[in-house]
């Protein structure tokens, strides 16, 4: 390190710095800050010696580190130093010490050796101090100031840019971090992400600037994060001595950057010099060669076959001579102004001239120049004589274009059309059509022979003025006039084919209109004859089938004569056939007055060939059918006028007999089996007239003449008989029953009968008795309901309570029933029916198996107990 010195300034600055020596107590906070600052200060030096301190004011006391720390930042040596371990060997290095501070025109005020080797704290802070201030402030020099001045103004500048630092002093300025922060990131940005920071967050940002400044900066780190923030006003001595280690960092950088500058200076010359030769070389290499290929294409003189491509001859030359021979006088022209402007250069930084390669001086590029101008010359004026003649030739070729393809796109499809079959499928009608607009053709096609003419002149004269594309005008007029003969022959060809199809048509016309005047009669006679074979009929006597049949023989009659019309009818549309065949027209089956073909014709009349043999069958058929239906009428007829009536005169003898009863009841009932065995056995002759009645559906017979008895009327009759019968055995069986159940004897029975058959409607209890006899209001009271009431008018009879006291007893007076006292006392099907049907016992003196008997004797009854 180059230390130069001067003791007026240094003097000057340490005034105010003395006050340490008069203020005999130092703020404890502003210590630790001192202590923990120089400690890491001095470390940062001692470790290029390979040792270090612990404690500031115990490892300087013998003098021996102290010696080292000014020998490693001066970069001097000093006295050898004592090796002893006595009292009086340290303060001897001490003052070895303090005598080299001294020699560096530092004044120690009240400093002595005997307080360092004592461990004064206080003195050993200010000496360090004295050291710092000397060594690493004082030749801090930044326009025109220097020392603390100088490092405040260095601060101020390096974080001008940060809109958010004000640095006015090396205290309360730096609190917030943020002035750390943004030296680092104005030397190196990488390092920080400068944006991310708050400056309402000192510790990240304090503790951010230490860690990289030590990481990255081999700045160690002197300050305590927490220390400075929970300082009112931060020790200045601590921040200035931690702050000009970012000073030497970032100026140490300077310096490297200051001696490379001007060696680039030096190198740049050189390399532009030599960029200029080369560029001369490139540039002049280029332009020759640009020269020795742009000559031998203006000497050509080899003309085009069109006129398009003489016009891009020219076109290119004018290009040349506008846009590509411009730029190069540019360049000839940059060419000579560098090379002067280079022999210049060289002269002035004292190097040899330039002297460019063999071929490539000013005064070859100049030679070639004028090689190029005199190929110029007569170019322009050939390409001009050239144009016009091909512009003469042009003209010509195309009006021979023009015209051929005007011919062309007439005659386009023209052939085609002509040799169109299109009359073979015609009507007449429209071969007339078609004659006319062959007409008109003719007449286009003899306008168009002046032009065709035209077109073999022109081609005539292309090839007398040796067109380079005779070839091809001459086989486009051989076409054209090959064509033209073609077009002629097709056009007589086809007035003869549209003629002769004219007559052919007239007379298959004829024909067709006479076909179709007798097609058309025939076709409704056959239609309404299939019509009429194929008709349904229904018939129910013997007299209408007859009636048909003569019809029928009538119609057969009438068919000869039919088949002689049809086979004239044929005979015309065979006429038409020959006619086609013979000359080819391609009409068959297009009459357009009847859509009647032949084959219909024939089909039709195959069709009522066949019907008649089937109507012959049919009728024959239909006749047998009725006689066999009026043998069924008769036959069913004469049963059911037997068996009506005999079902009429038993209904009225059982209406009879349940009126007058005789005997005992047991003599009535046999009375009356007897009398039902009767007309069971009777059954089969219903039968028989069943299997009669269903064949009669069979043959779907729906009326008979020889009775008055339907099926349906016999069927009614049996069933009510029988029914009859059955009910009034039944009242009988119930008459029995109420007797013994009742105990009423046979007088009473006959009196109830007796009273029932004179019942008086007009008895003063009527409204009583008949809500009882006739509950559902029908109207109706049956002998079996009066008999009912009667008796229960007359008898007592069991209740539900009499039933429930009987449960009672068996129960031996409780309120409920077992399962095994029911099977004890009752036969088994009676005991399993009540267990079966009775419902659980609720009752708080239940056991187990206890049955309701109460309710179930109720439930015998029903709701209402009558």
């Amino acid at each position: 390190m180059d230390h130069h010195y001067d003791p007026q300034q240094t003097n000057d600055y340490m005034q105010p710095e003395e006050d340490w020596d008069r203020d005999l107590l130092l703020d404890p906070a502003w210590e630790k800050q001192q202590r923990k600052t120089f400690t890491a200060w001095c470390n940062s030096h001692l470790r290029k010696a390979g040792t270090q301190i612990e404690n500031i004011e115990e490892d300087f006391r013998d003098g021996l580190k102290l010696m080292l720390l000014l020998e490693v930042i001066s970069g001097e040596r000093l006295a050898k130093p004592e090796r002893g371990k006595m009292r009086v060997h340290k303060i001897s290095n001490v003052n070895k010490a303090l005598d080299f501070i001294a020699s560096k025109g530092v004044k120690l005020v009240s400093i002595g050796a005997e307080e360092i080797v004592d461990g004064n704290v206080k003195m050993t802070l200010g000496m360090i101090w004295t050291i710092i201030l000397r060594f690493a402030i004082q030749d801090i020099s930044v326009e025109e100031t220097s020392a603390k001045e100088g490092l405040l103004l260095w601060c101020q500048r390096k974080t001008a840019p940060y809109k958010n630092v004000n640095i006015q002093n090396f205290h309360i300025s730096w609190k917030d971090g943020l002035g750390f922060c943004a030296l680092i990131h104005r030397h190196r940005p990488e390092l920080i992400d400068y944006g991310k920071l708050r400056k309402d967050d000192p510790l990240t940002n304090l503790n951010t600037a230490f860690d990289v400044a030590e990481k990255y900066l081999d700045i160690p780190k002197m300050l305590d994060a927490e220390d400075i923030v929970g300082t009112a006003r931060p020790d200045e001595k601590a921040i200035m001595t931690y702050v000009s280690s970012f000073y030497h960092a970032f100026s140490g950088a300077q310096k490297a950057e200051t001696a490379a500058n001007r060696i680039c200076k030096v190198l740049a010359v050189n390399q532009e010099n030599e960029q200029l030769m080369e560029d001369y070389e490139k540039l002049a290499s280029d332009l020759l060669e640009w020269i020795r290929r742009t000559i031998p294409w203006l000497e050509n003189r080899a003309p085009e076959n069109t006129m398009q491509a003489m016009q891009q001859k020219l076109e290119d030359f004018r290009d040349y001579r506008r846009l590509h021979k411009p730029p190069k006088v540019q360049e000839k022209c940059q060419l000579e102004i560098n090379f002067n402007t280079l022999q210049t250069k060289l002269r002035l930084s004292n190097r040899p001239a330039f002297m460019p390669s063999e071929g490539k001086m000013v005064s070859d590029i100049n030679n070639a120049w004028g090689g190029l101008e005199q190929a110029e010359k007569g170019y322009e004026e050939w390409l001009l004589n050239e144009i016009r003649r091909l512009e003469r030739l042009d003209h010509l070729a195309e009006k021979f274009r023009q015209k051929a393809s005007i011919h062309e796109s007439w005659t386009d499809g023209k052939e085609a059309m002509l040799q169109q079959k299109d009359y073979e499928t015609a009507t007449l009608s429209e071969i007339k059509a078609l004659l006319k607009k062959h007409e008109a053709f003719e007449s286009d096609l003899a306008a168009h022979q002046d032009r065709v003419e035209q077109i073999a002149a022109i081609a005539q004269e292309l090839n007398e003025l040796d067109y380079y594309d005779s070839p091809s005008v001459n086989a486009r007029c051989q076409k054209i006039c090959d064509q033209w003969d073609n077009l002629g022959a097709l056009t007589q060809k086809r007035r003869e084919a549209l003629e002769r199809t004219e007559k052919l048509l007239e007379t298959i016309d004829q024909l067709y209109l006479e076909y179709a005047k007798r097609a058309a009669p025939f076709n409704n006679w056959m239609e309404g004859a299939m019509e009429d074979l194929q008709d349904t009929f229904i018939v129910h006597t013997i007299e209408e089938i007859q009636g048909l049949t003569t019809a029928h023989e009538q119609f057969k009659a009438t068919l000869p004569d039919a088949d002689k019309e049809r086979q004239a009818i044929l005979g015309i549309h065979n006429e038409v056939s020959k006619i086609v065949q013979t000359y080819h027209v391609n009409m068959a089956g297009t009459n357009p007055y009847t859509t009647i073909t032949p084959q219909e014709i024939n089909g039709k009349w195959e069709h009522v060939r066949q019907l008649v043999p089937r109507r012959d069958q049919a009728l024959m058929e239909e006749h047998a059918r009725q006689q066999q239906n009026e043998r069924l009428r008769k036959q069913f007829g004469a049963q059911a006028n037997v068996i009506g009536p005999w079902i009429q005169t038993k209904m009225e003898e059982i209406g009879r007999i349940s009126i007058e009863m005789h005997g005992t009841l047991e003599d009535q009932l046999n009375h009356l089996r007897q009398y039902e065995k009767s007309i069971v056995n009777y059954k089969p002759k219903i039968d028989q007239l069943e299997g009669d009645h269903q064949q009669i559906q069979e043959a779907l017979i729906f009326d008979n003449k020889h009775t008055n008895y339907t099926m349906e009327h016999i069927r009614v009759g049996w069933e009510q008989l029988l029914t009859t019968i059955a009910r009034t055995i039944n009242e009988v069986e119930n008459q029995i029953l109420t007797r013994d159940a009742k105990g009423i004897s046979q007088e009473q029975m006959n009196e109830f009968r007796a009273s029932f058959n004179h019942f008086d409607r007009g008895e003063a209890e009527f409204a009583r008795i008949m809500s009882i006899v006739d509950p559902n209001r029908m109207g109706v009271v049956t002998f079996q309901a009066f008999i009912d009431f009667m008796s229960r008018e007359t008898a007592d009879t069991d209740t539900a309570d009499q039933v429930m006291a009987s449960f009672k007893i068996l129960a031996g007076d409780k309120n409920y029933i077992t399962v095994d006292e029911l099977r004890r006392e009752l036969p088994p099907d009676q005991a399993e029916y009540c267990i079966a049907r009775m419902a659980p016992y609720n009752g708080r003196d239940a056991v187990p198996g206890a049955l309701d008997y109460m309710s179930f004797s109720t439930a015998l009854y029903g709701e209402s107990d009558l």
